[in-house]
C-alpha cells in the first residue's frame, strides 16, 4: 500500500499546495550558486533573479493560505507525510542568503535571511515534532516517513552553510561565534540523519514497496548528505581564523568524506530504483512540486564536490561537479517547463470557467 495519498484527494488550487514548495527556491539556489563555481556566472544571475521572485511569490502564497485555508494549514503542519515539507522554507531561505553573499556581495540581505532561517528552524524543529511525537493518531512507519523527512537535515545543514559563509566574511567579534554555532549546526545535522535514515532504511527492506511509495523526497537521502559535505567542508576552508577549529581539523575532514562517501553511495542505488519504477513498472512521470527535491540533490553535490575539492586538495575529483551540474541543470529546465505548463493549464481553466 503507498505511503503516499492519491493527488486525485488533495484540494485544488491555494488549499492544495505543497508545504514543501519552497523546494524550488532550495533547487534554484544550489543550481545557481553550483553555475558561479564552475564559471557560469550568466546562469547564476539568472537563476538568481528568478529565485528572488520565485521567494517572494512562494511567501506571499504561503501567508495568503495560512489566513484563507487556516484548518488545511495547519493539519499539514503536523502530518507525518506533509509537515516536513514544511523544512523546505528554512533551507529556500538560507540558500536564497547564501547567494546573496556570495553572488551580491549583499551581506546585510544575507544576516537577514539568516536570521529569518534560524527563527523558522527553531519554531518549525518544535513545533513538527512535538506534534508529532504527541498526536494520538499516527500512522504505521511505513506509512508515515518518506526521504521527506530528510528535509529536517537539509534545513539544518544549510544554515550551518550560511553560518559558515557569514563567519568567513565578517570580523570579531561574531567570527568564533558564528564558526562554532556552524560547528554545532553541522553535528546535530549529521546526527538527525543518522537517526532518520535508520528507519528510512528499515522502511525501504522491510515493507512492502511500490512504484507509489519511490516519491521525488527520496532522493533528499543523498541531498542530505551532499549539503553535510558542503557545510564541512565550508568549516575546514574557516579552520585558519578559529583556533578550536584548526584543532578539530582531522576530525572535520574524516567526517567530511564519510557524509560525501554516503551521499555518493545513494546515486547508483537511487538511479537503479528510478529505473524501476519508471522504466519497469511503467509509473508515469508528470510534473509534481516534490521533483524539486530532485534537482536540489543534484546541484548540492556538484557545489560540494566543488568545494571539498578545494577544500582538501583532491584534485581528481574535479570531473564530478560539470557532470553533476550538467544533470542539475537539465532537471531543473524539465522541472521549470512542467511547472509552466500547469500554471498555464490552471489559467485556461480559470479562463473557461
Amino acid at each position: 500500500m503507498s505511503a503516499l495519498p492519491d493527488p486525485a484527494e488533495a484540494p485544488a488550487g491555494l488549499a492544495g499546495m505543497s508545504p514543501a514548495y519552497f523546494a524550488l527556491v532550495m533547487a534554484t539556489g544550489i543550481v545557481s550558486l553550483a553555475s558561479q563555481q564552475l564559471g557560469l556566472h550568466a546562469v547564476a544571475a539568472v537563476l538568481f533573479g528568478l529565485n528572488v521572485l520565485a521567494w517572494i511569490v512562494l511567501w506571499v502564497l504561503s501567508v495568503l493560505r495560512m489566513v484563507r485555508h487556516r484548518s488545511r494549514f495547519f493539519a499539514d503542519l503536523v502530518d507525518h507525510l506533509r509537515g516536513p515539507g514544511f523544512f523546505t522554507t528554512v533551507a529556500g531561505t538560507a540558500v536564497l542568503g547564501s547567494q546573496f553573499a556570495l553572488l551580491a556581495n549583499d551581506y546585510r540581505l544575507a544576516v537577514a535571511l539568516w536570521v529569518f532561517a534560524l527563527v523558522l528552524w527553531v519554531a518549525l524543529t518544535y513545533t513538527v515534532f512535538t506534534a508529532l511525537t504527541i498526536k494520538e493518531a499516527k500512522p504505521t512507519l511505513d506509512r508515515g516517513i518518506t526521504g521527506g523527512w530528510l528535509l529536517a537535515v537539509v534545513a539544518t545543514q544549510s544554515i550551518a552553510v550560511l553560518s559558515a559563509l557569514l563567519a568567513a566574511r565578517i570580523g570579531q567579534p561574531w567570527k568564533l561565534e558564528l564558526n562554532f554555532f556552524a560547528l554545532s549546526m553541522w553535528l546535530w545535522g549529521g546526527m538527525l540523519y543518522i537517526w532518520m535514515m535508520s528507519l528510512i532504511f528499515y522502511r525501504y527492506t522491510f515493507f512492502p514497496f511500490s512504484p507509489g511509495d519511490l516519491a521525488p523526497p527520496y532522493w533528499i537521502n543523498m541531498g542530505a548528505m551532499a549539503i553535510s559535505t558542503l557545510a564541512g567542508s565550508l568549516l575546514i576552508v574557516n579552520a585558519p581564523d578559529a583556533p578550536f577549529l584548526r584543532s578539530l581539523l582531522p576530525f572535520l575532514k574524516g567526517f567530511t568524506v564519510f557524509y560525501w562517501a554516503t551521499g555518493t553511495w545513494w546515486i547508483p542505488m537511487l538511479l537503479v530504483l528510478g529505473v524501476w519504477r519508471h522504466v519497469y513498472k511503467r509509473f508515469p512521470l508528470r510534473y509534481d512540486p516534490l521533483y524539486w527535491g530532485a534537482v536540489f540533490p543534484l546541484g548540492m553535490y556538484a557545489a560540494c564536490t566543488h568545494e571539498m575539492a578545494l577544500a582538501m586538495g583532491f584534485g581528481f575529483l574535479d570531473f564530478l561537479p560539470p557532470v553533476f551540474l550538467t544533470a542539475a541543470l537539465l532537471a531543473w529546465s524539465a522541472a521549470f517547463a512542467g511547472l509552466l505548463r500547469r500554471l498555464a493549464r490552471q489559467a485556461g481553466a480559470r479562463g473557461a470557467s
